[in-house]
């Protein structure tokens, strides 16, 4: 069967249905507040294993909650979401995670989900870079790694599907940033308006837009322990380049951040 039967929980990844509280909630604030429009959705496969890829920016999760529901009830595929390791250390967050899809991002987890589920897998290159970089970079793409994610999808034999999206930086705008044990933590202006705890959920409803590229294929044989490291940043500058190039160009052609 392929993928993953949303209607049922999964033994392996604790991963319950669209139809939660949680996600109805999320989708009418993406369809009331946000307003959320798609673009080439028909690019992302109907069935088989495929890695999501996309631009990363917001103090929540709004722009992973976004692409999965939005896929999820076009296409009635699961799709599930590689986060880093931290959010797990947190009480409650980690199972909190595991409903809405979210999967510790070990290489090991994402090539199970490709390969042995032929699911759809979302992970965003940025990283952490992505939602504590200044304002001067915004839309900015960050540095994509070393091209880990192009590794993961090579070595399971599945495309890499590239989606550009518009908007979340404008949800949160950062107007600062301070250093905190050692790393960059932004300073939103929710939170100088709402404080920082409410100020971390309410967000500004400004229009967002998701773009989907084509997919990227690969030649290379999959199954093998090592690719040439020199392929794997050619691929990765080469889909970074697209997104964004398609940031640019959305940018340019909208009116207002607030109404599109």
């Amino acid at each position: 069967m392929n993928g993953v039967d949303r209607r049922a929980v999964s033994d392996r990844w604790g991963h319950v249905p669209r139809e939660t509280g949680e996600a109805k909630l999320f989708r009418a604030a993406c369809r009331s507040w946000f307003r959320t429009e798609w673009e080439g959705l028909e690019r992302i496969p109907e069935q088989g294993g495929a890695l999501i890829v996309s631009n990363h920016a917001g103090l929540m999760p709004i722009d992973g909650g976004i692409l999965k529901y939005g896929i999820e009830e076009a296409l009635d595929r699961s799709v599930f979401a590689l986060a880093h390791h931290g959010f797990w250390r947190f009480p409650f967050a980690g199972p909190l995670l595991n409903r809405m899809g979210g999967v510790v991002g070990h290489p090991e987890n994402a090539h199970r989900l490709l390969c042995e589920e032929n699911a759809l897998v979302l992970v965003f290159p940025e990283g952490e870079k992505g939602p504590v970089k200044p304002t001067s970079e915004r839309y900015r793409l960050q540095r994509f790694g070393r091209g880990g994610f192009v590794e993961t999808a090579m070595r399971a034999g599945v495309p890499i599907v590239p989606v550009a999206l518009m908007g979340t930086e404008d949800t949160t705008p950062v107007i600062g940033r301070i250093e905190l044990g050692g790393r960059a933590v932004p300073i939103t202006l929710n939170a100088l308006l709402f404080g920082p705890l409410l100020g971390a959920f309410a967000h500004f409803p400004a229009k967002i837009r998701v773009r989907v590229l084509e997919p990227v294929r690969f030649d290379e044989r999959p199954g093998q322990l090592h690719y040439p490291r020199s392929v794997l940043m050619a691929h990765s500058e080469r889909i970074r380049g697209n997104l964004q190039s398609a940031l640019d160009e959305m940018l340019g052609a909208r009116a207002s951040r607030w109404w599109g």
